[in-house]
């Protein structure tokens, strides 16, 4: 019989610490945290970081959008279709997300990381550490082949986040971001050669019975 909510849904036993960067899956107990994070900016209101425009509107939409989207991932999740979405904590305070997702895994071994950073945490190398950090345990753990990603050429710090982990540019597409505006992503993707590992190297608690979960044996 489980004997906690950590053996009842696997990801919550998960946690990847490197240094003062830690990534666990995230729970509803974060999200006062991480509402008040979103409130207080993640990106210039002028600008559009992201491909679904979730931080536009109200302040109670976003927050509305923000829990319903971390409720639907775990419903969704099966070792078919999952996102793993990871509260990133630095010398353990909150200050954003890291994700990676993926279908089919048990054949692809590739998955598309995304992530978002409180406004007042930018320009400290968390950005890149936390991205370095879930692509490690992504290749070290997961067995991961590659791992993409992508940004708008508008976006430059994500783009030098990627050079800065090791991700190699995969082309340029051409996509609608918010009302009609067509704007260039560029791809990109990265192997276990091209990383360039966080230091000190990833400690890692509960990817038995996560990777179980995903099928991994």
């Amino acid at each position: 019989m489980p004997r906690n909510i950590n053996e009842l849904w696997p990801p919550f036993a998960l946690t990847i610490t490197c240094g003062p960067v830690s990534l666990s899956p995230v729970r509803d107990s974060d999200f006062p945290e991480l509402d008040a994070l979103v409130r207080n900016g993640i990106h210039s209101p002028a600008e559009m970081p992201f491909f679904f425009p979730w931080t536009s509107g109200s302040p109670s939409e976003v927050r509305q959008r923000l829990l319903q989207y971390h409720w639907a991932q775990r419903a969704a999740f099966s070792p078919a279709s999952w996102t793993l979405e990871t509260t990133v904590r630095y010398d353990g305070e909150v200050v954003g997300c890291q994700s990676i997702s993926t279908k089919d895994y048990l054949i692809t071994r590739t998955g598309e990381t995304g992530s978002w950073l409180g406004m007042q945490h930018h320009g400290r190398g968390i950005g890149t550490m936390m991205r370095q950090t879930l692509c490690a345990f992504m290749f070290d753990h997961l067995a991961a082949e590659e791992v993409t990603s992508a940004a708008f050429l508008d976006n430059p710090a994500s783009l030098a986040v990627s050079r800065k982990v090791g991700y190699r540019e995969n082309g340029i597409t051409r996509l609608n971001r918010r009302d009609g505006e067509v704007a260039l992503s560029q791809s990109l993707v990265l192997t276990a050669a091209t990383l360039n590992r966080p230091q000190p190297p990833l400690e890692v608690e509960g990817v038995s019975a996560f990777r179980a979960l995903l099928g991994l044996v």
